[in-house]
């Protein structure tokens, strides 16, 4: 099974799939490692990503995703996969896929990005990516407001983990 994480940047994402793959003695995959050093410099200086920056970064997690489900791992993987067209580019024609979506409040993101050390991501570009969010309709909704392990045992239960 592969498990992704989606949100927008400060939702907690890397926290939470860290902590449930730890949890669970399986890989964990960090979203942000696959961006080209072009997108992480744009973010660095508070440009946003565009559709066009965003295609060869979803494209590198797609191939990522595909080896795992091919050779059966169990893992989960954290990626903003703010649009219903990424997730699908992620996840579309590929089985034991979970996609859960981390909801937080501009206000709680924004303080939790403000508060963060050494990250490329600014709160400035965060309205950006609100503006960009389609939430899903499938897969499994969690409050981000909610502690650590309170989403890690949701998380277990809803997918009889």
């Amino acid at each position: 099974m592969l498990i992704i994480i989606t949100g927008v940047s400060g939702v907690g994402k890397t926290t939470i799939g860290k902590l449930l793959s730890e949890n669970m003695g399986w890989t964990f995959y960090d979203g942000d490692d696959y961006h080209t050093d072009v997108n992480l410099d744009k973010m660095r200086h508070g440009t946003p990503l565009t559709d066009d920056d965003r295609w060869p970064w979803l494209n590198a997690l797609r191939t990522t995703i595909s080896e795992i489900v091919l050779h059966e791992k169990d893992a989960v993987l954290s990626c903003s996969a703010l649009k219903e067209s990424y997730r699908m580019r992620l996840g579309s024609g590929l089985k034991d896929i979970v996609f859960v979506y981390l909801r937080g409040d501009y206000q709680l993101v924004r303080n939790r990005i403000s508060a963060r050390v050494g990250h490329f991501m600014s709160s400035d570009l965060l309205v950006s990516q609100y503006s960009d969010l389609e939430e899903p309709q499938n897969g499994i909704i969690v409050d981000a407001a909610l502690e650590p392990m309170e989403i890690i045992n949701y998380l277990k239960r809803a997918l009889s983990l």
